[in-house]
């Protein structure tokens, strides 16, 4: 698959994508009963604002404290998602894309309802995770984005989850390989352990020389100190929590993290 779609979509060469984390959703063990709704949608506003005004190139929409996760979501989360997204839409200035955890076809009727132009997922492979045996099934995922009028939808194949290991014993370089002949992913996304942490730089190398004409994101774990060498291998980055408060998972995004970072983006480019 061709890189050029990266700089068409996004204006930029090696674009950050930031998350906008919603909070626990209806049916999540975190969920703010008393707050409701009304609740997450606002500070999915402020979150949303808040990286825009700080200068990202994209952003994409996660439920990330649906945790524990599921990888089968259930119809409550797309909801309530959906209801989130379309009371943002007239705010979003910048190419947007949807993370349902961790469901890809879950991702892909998002997308459809909101407009999306990409997912991240785990769309292939086998693994044992901290959230049980973890199979995927990739042909189904890239028939039903055909079957809902999307082929123009990017899937983003993250082949290093976090939490979770290959279940059998192939190198990086053999599973990038097989992932872009078999699937046609329009990009891969390499991950360190967890949400927050640094993805391994020579990783990142040895898939982008495996596959060179495969778009190769940093998908975790970029700060401000370490930008520079992810994007020297990377062809751009999918950040989270370096743009909270302090730098942890939990927080808010702080509006001038966010501009230092892509200030020092901006500079690298």
């Amino acid at each position: 698959m061709s890189i050029t779609w990266l700089k068409e979509m996004f204006g930029v060469q090696k674009p950050i994508i930031a998350m906008c984390h919603f909070q626990a959703l209806p049916g999540d063990p975190g969920y703010d009963i008393e707050g409701g709704m009304d609740k997450v949608v606002e500070a999915a506003k402020k979150e949303l604002l808040n990286l825009q005004e700080g200068g990202i190139d994209g952003v994409m929409f996660s439920n990330e404290f649906s945790l524990p996760y599921l990888t089968k979501v259930r119809p409550e989360t797309i909801a309530a998602m959906a209801r989130i997204i379309g009371e943002l839409k007239n705010l979003i200035n910048i190419p947007y894309g949807v993370n349902a955890l961790w469901d890809p076809i879950a991702s892909i009727d998002l997308a459809a309802a909101t407009g999306a132009s990409f997912i991240r997922e785990i769309i292939s492979g086998v693994y044992a995770s901290d959230f049980g045996l973890w199979n995927t099934n990739a042909g189904e995922a890239a028939r039903h984005r055909v079957n809902l009028g999307r082929r123009d939808l990017k899937l983003f194949f993250n082949i290093v989850p976090e939490a979770a290991v290959y279940l059998a014993d192939r190198t990086i370089e053999d599973i990038a390989r097989t992932t872009v002949f078999n699937n046609r992913p329009d990009a891969l996304c390499v991950s360190g352990l967890t949400a927050g942490s640094e993805t391994d730089t020579q990783i990142l190398l040895r898939v982008k020389k495996i596959v060179p004409d495969t778009v190769v994101f940093s998908n975790t774990g970029c700060k401000l100190d370490n930008i520079e060498a992810q994007l020297a291998h990377a062809d751009g980055a999918i950040v989270g929590t370096t743009f909270k408060f302090d730098g942890v998972f939990e927080n808010p995004v702080d509006k001038k993290r966010v501009k230092a970072f892509m200030d020092k983006v901006k500079s690298i480019r």
